[in-house]
């Protein structure tokens, strides 16, 4: 009787029991271990991919910062001073020298003709009547020197003017090449960025090719000079070949009446006491 009382009740403590034991074991899905290893595998890429692209961010920015840092010292060991143009002065004793000064300080045409007009002995005229009555060589000869003049004096002209331009600009030109080595040995990072530096490197480009403008207008105008002394040194040349060629055709003939004139001259003269 105890027997079968022990055995109905571990029958019923086990009714009891197995509900509970149950609900604590769960199913293995191998489908969702794998997913939630592949979603755990691109996290952990992200984060590794978000940690390079962080480095690179932070190596980019101090490059970026070292290039826009300037040696301190760059301006002490590079920075030269350039000559400065002045105005040029002269004694005005008798008032024919400063519109000649002028012109090389201002360039203004207007002063240039002052300048030349004053300055330079004036050429004058040749008298209308008395220059009809020439021959055709002599009014050639007249007529090229009056030419040799009036060159000389628009070459003149031109040159006062260019090189006035020249020196008056100088001024404007030496306040910006200096804002520009300024601009270069600051130490602002503004001032070097990249566009900045392209920027300073299209300005500097552009100031050497003005530069070289009126280097080549100065040799321009130092051609122009050199071209009025060739002509010169060719009319007098040629001056003197017409010469020899006009000696060559002339003198039998001015021999001839050299000649003639001195044999008819002697040939008058008579020693007779009567004049016989």
């Amino acid at each position: 009787m105890k027997a079968i009382r022990s055995l109905f009740l571990i029958f019923g403590l086990m009714s009891v029991f197995v509900p509970a034991s149950h609900a604590q074991w769960t199913v293995f899905d191998p489908t969702n271990y794998a997913n939630a290893l592949n979603e755990f595998h691109q996290l952990q890429q992200t984060y590794t991919t978000a940690v390079q692209t962080r480095n690179q961010i932070i190596a980019a920015y101090n490059l970026a910062y070292q290039m826009s840092q300037m040696p301190q010292n760059l301006a002490a060991r590079y920075k030269s001073d350039f000559t400065q143009w002045t105005n040029l002065a002269a004694p005005n004793t008798y008032g024919n020298t400063s519109a000649w000064i002028d012109a090389l300080n201002i360039g203004s045409p207007s002063f240039a003709t002052q300048a030349y007009t004053k300055a330079v002995v004036q050429v004058q005229p040749y008298p209308a009547g008395s220059y009809s009555s020439l021959d055709a060589n002599t009014q050639a000869m007249i007529a090229n020197q009056y030419a040799t003049s009036e060159l000389a004096q628009g070459t003149t002209t031109g040159t006062l003017a260019t090189l006035g331009t020249i020196r008056s600009n100088a001024e404007a030109f030496a306040s910006k090449l200096a804002n520009l080595e300024s601009d270069t040995y600051s130490t602002d990072p503004n001032q070097q960025t990249q566009n900045a530096l392209l920027g300073k490197i299209n300005s500097a480009t552009l100031l050497q090719i003005h530069s070289q403008q009126d280097t080549n207008q100065i040799l321009a105008a130092s051609v122009q000079q050199q071209l009025i002394t060739q002509k010169q040194q060719i009319d007098a040349q040629n001056r003197a070949i017409n010469q020899s060629i006009y000696f060559q055709q002339n003198f039998p003939t001015t021999m001839q009446n050299v000649t003639t004139g001195v044999s008819n001259s002697i040939h008058s003269i008579s020693l007779s006491p009567t004049g016989n």
